[in-house]
């Protein structure tokens, strides 16, 4: 599949807190976002002009509830050092504390937060392996 761009989305209750944790911590841009829109509320983050953007959405008078486990991740590979530390020292300076992944490979070369809903965004300082 060629020219795909993929879009992860996920119901959320914290809408607000959810898109705070993604824009600042991680410094996600919103590049989209929509009020009401058949009862639902929701924003896209992502970089512009990458070819991947999460959104999340809220559905008024409905309950999504927390992460299923703690082992749902959004793994992003930083191979370059100083850009992970930035990454992480960012996470840092906006409140977020790293939690000890379920799977201890993650902490081996990265470090694991965990966003308001309890799903966890791995930030690893390593190049993706095919």
């Amino acid at each position: 599949m060629k020219d795909v761009t993929l879009r992860v989305a996920r119901p959320t209750d914290r809408l607000d807190e959810v898109v705070r944790f993604y824009r600042d911590g991680l410094g996600f841009e919103v590049i989209g976002s929509f009020e009401d829109h058949d009862g639902f509320d929701g924003a896209m983050l992502g970089h512009p002009g990458a070819a991947w953007h999460l959104e999340f959405t809220h559905r008024r008078g409905h309950q999504a509830g927390r992460a299923p486990t703690q082992d749902n991740l959004l793994v992003f590979y930083l191979p370059d050092r100083d850009a992970w530390e930035a990454a992480v020292e960012r996470m840092r300076a906006h409140g977020h504390t790293p939690v000890v992944s379920l799977n201890p490979y993650w902490d081996r070369q990265g470090l694991t937060f965990e966003d308001p809903d309890g799903y966890r965004v791995v930030l690893q300082n390593a190049a993706w392996g095919r």
